[in-house]
């Protein structure tokens, strides 16, 4: 059983963080019969779960066990306040955790990143990553996947209030869309999902560590450490030898159970960091890779000059908070929740869609609303408008020298006056498409915020509930430049045997959910690095 309680002492491969990269690159290395991996997870099996698997109440987790509970810099931007930032500790990551919609944005999205300098990485490179990583019955095999290990999906059964939005939407002239994963995005569309029809018939999660990982367990060149986070890269001049860990079963803030961790060390001929935007430039810090005058003001020693590690942070807003009373009670859960989507342009838009709306069944906002308002009941549910091309950037710093400190997550949400412009329309937008037919015999009207705001009314409610959709990206990009983290093979400038392959080398954020480019990475990655074999 490849699931161990310790490491042997070296590796040809450790890869750190068993989320969405993670489980895709440990599989994919190990069809290597060669290849000895570990992979290092900080969170526990997700094996038996239930609540992993219960797509239908997928937010009950966001806070809890599984979630590292992750907060922003409060700013005046957001009067003041500190938002959540889910991320998943638990095999499988935050694919483990999130809402499961599948999206790839466009071809222009990528296409920016080669232009940006990160060669290799167009849309038509990672077309074949993307098809490679999913199966999708009756899409189109030019675009889609049919035979991947991602099983991927509409809902089968769609509730009202989300087939309303996409009349709705057809209503005010968008698009309708059979797909917004080939040819175009732009418009409304039943949604994508990984998740699968379980053996009593419910809606289950299809996370990375299932399609993936689990197939790849009775290798024998695969071990899986679960409960063990990294502290540090473990550097012999400019070449990665492993990574310091907590054996034993631990969290960053403490222990989880009996015992006491204790560190160890682990040798490999190859690092792969896999942990996310989040904690990938935070480990790349603590390990002193980034800039030398923040590393210094954090009492850490210069081992590798890298002034771009966790910087260009980027992430999609959301307004919480866009609340609306049906006519009668929505009766259960269908699916996650939700269904549908749509993207459409602002008046800002410089080309594609800028904005996204979800629906979403149940109310959605702080406490700070549910306080204000009443939100109880069973005849509540949101729609959930969302910033694609958000201008505004911010970075992720660490604190101390101290592995178990809390870094500095500074998403800069509405820093940028227009991002803020956008999301105020948004409001407007997704008021209009509730006020269209197609919700006429289905919603009173709006709850919060409340119908014929003036324009500054709806610029405070904007900033009083934007929150993240958790697609944080770009902490450790690709690129050729000096700010860049990692070059187009994904090697870290600079160093050997240290490779980046998660949202973090995303040199901007795509029109989408990023967990399907981030398998799409991890997927391209695994033939770059089994290609170099760890030279240079």
């Amino acid at each position: 059983m490849p699931v161990v309680t310790a490491p042997a002492p070296r590796y040809d491969t450790v890869v750190v963080g068993g989320g969405a990269a993670g489980c895709v690159l440990a599989a994919r290395l190990t069809e290597d019969p060669d290849r000895r991996v570990l992979l290092i997870e900080a969170g526990p099996d997700h094996r038996d779960l239930r609540e992993v698997l219960d797509a239908a109440h997928w937010d009950a987790l966001i806070g809890g066990r599984l979630d590292y509970g992750y907060r922003s810099r409060p700013t005046d931007h957001v009067l003041g306040r500190s938002i959540a930032m889910p991320r998943g500790r638990v095999l499988g990551g935050s694919s483990s955790t999130n809402a499961m919609l599948w999206y790839r944005g466009n071809r222009a999205d990528y296409d920016a990143w080669a232009d940006a300098g990160a060669t290799g990485w167009g849309y038509d490179d990672l077309l074949p990553y993307f098809r490679r990583s999913e199966a999708r019955p009756g899409g189109d095999p030019a675009y889609r996947g049919l035979d991947g290990p991602m099983r991927v999906a509409p809902l089968a059964q769609v509730h009202p209030i989300a087939h309303a939005l996409v009349d709705a939407a057809a209503e005010r002239g968008l698009p309708v869309l059979d797909d917004a994963n080939a040819e175009s995005n732009e418009g409304a569309v039943h949604a994508d999902y990984n998740a699968v029809t379980g053996e009593d018939g419910g809606f289950e999660r299809w996370s990375t560590a299932r399609a993936y990982l689990e197939p790849a367990l009775d290798r024998p060149n695969l071990d899986v450490l679960v409960d063990s986070p990294v502290h540090a890269v473990l550097l012999a001049g400019t070449r990665a030898t492993g990574v310091r860990h907590l054996l034993g079963r631990g969290t960053p803030g403490g222990t989880d159970g009996p015992g006491r961790p204790e560190p160890v060390e682990t040798l490999a001929d190859q690092v792969v960091l896999a942990a996310g935007a989040l904690d990938t430039p935070r480990l790349l810090q603590l390990s002193g890779i980034g800039d030398p005058g923040r590393l210094a003001a954090a009492g850490i020693e210069v081992r590798h000059p890298l002034s771009g590690v966790g910087e260009n942070f980027q992430d999609h807003p959301l307004i919480l908070g866009m609340n609306f009373r049906a006519r009668a009670d929505l009766g259960p859960v269908v699916g996650n929740g939700g269904g549908t989507m749509v993207n459409w342009r602002s008046s800002h838009a410089e080309h594609g869609p800028d904005l996204h709306a979800v629906v979403a069944h149940g109310s959605r906002g702080d406490e700070a609303l549910h306080a204000a308002h009443d939100l109880t009941g069973n005849r509540v549910f949101a729609l959930v408008p969302g910033l694609y091309r958000s201008r505004s950037v911010g970075w992720v710093r660490v604190r101390s020298a101290d592995p178990t400190a809390p870094a500095d997550f500074h998403p800069n949400y509405l820093a940028d006056p227009t991002d803020l412009a956008a999301m105020v329309e948004a409001v407007d937008a997704v008021q209009d498409l509730v006020a269209t037919s197609a919700y006429a015999d289905l919603a009173e009207g709006p709850i919060t915020p409340a119908a014929g705001l003036d324009t500054a009314a709806r610029t405070r409610f904007v900033r009083q509930n934007i929150g993240s959709f958790f697609h944080c990206s770009g902490t450790a990009r690709i690129g050729t430049d000096e700010l860049a983290v990692v070059d187009p093979g994904l090697r870290v400038r600079g160093l050997d045997g240290l490779w980046v392959a998660d949202a973090s080398v995303m040199p901007s954020i795509p029109t989408c959910n990023t967990q399907a480019p981030t398998v799409a990475i991890a997927e391209r990655a695994a033939d770059l690095i089994r290609g170099q074999n760890g030279a240079r």
